[in-house]
């Protein structure tokens, strides 16, 4: 009878600790979203080699893509001062060590003395290596005009 009590409270307990986990996991991905968007908007360079897997891919909403080193280069650009950096409607859906991060991003700022705005959709790739979650890959798209 033991034996079968034991094997019941493993069937209703593993679930429960694999939720527990993905939702720890979950809002540390949120936090490096937010760690993200404001090392960005800030050219934190430091910051971002630290969230960015060494193969990561990330396309803008021009249609460029950039690897680590570009997308790096991109973010210390000078020239483009973003005033407003911010996600909404943020979605996080675990897969084991990957996240899948879907929202919409808004951006103002200057680029090279002239104003533009992006309203776009994203979708973030994460992926966990041991302890560390790092950026595998994004894509940002500007709606098309209806």
């Amino acid at each position: 009878m033991t034996q079968k009590l034991l094997v019941g409270l493993c069937f209703v307990l593993l679930p429960m600790l694999s939720m527990a986990q993905n939702s720890q996991d979950s809002a540390r991905i949120l936090d490096l979203e937010k760690k993200w968007t404001d090392a960005y908007k800030q050219h934190e360079i430091n910051t971002m080699t630290a969230l960015l897997s060494e193969d990561v891919v990330v396309t803008v909403e021009d249609g460029r893509s950039f690897g680590r080193i570009g997308y790096i280069s991109h973010t210390a650009d000078s020239g483009v001062q973003v005033e407003v950096a911010e996600e909404s409607d943020v979605r996080v859906r675990m897969h084991s060590n990957v996240a899948v991060v879907t929202g919409t991003y808004h951006e103002t700022g200057t680029a090279k003395g002239k104003r533009y705005e992006y309203r776009d959709r994203f979708t973030d790739v994460w992926m966990k290596t041991g302890n560390q979650w790092q950026l595998i890959a994004a894509q940002y798209s500007v709606p098309a005009q209806q």
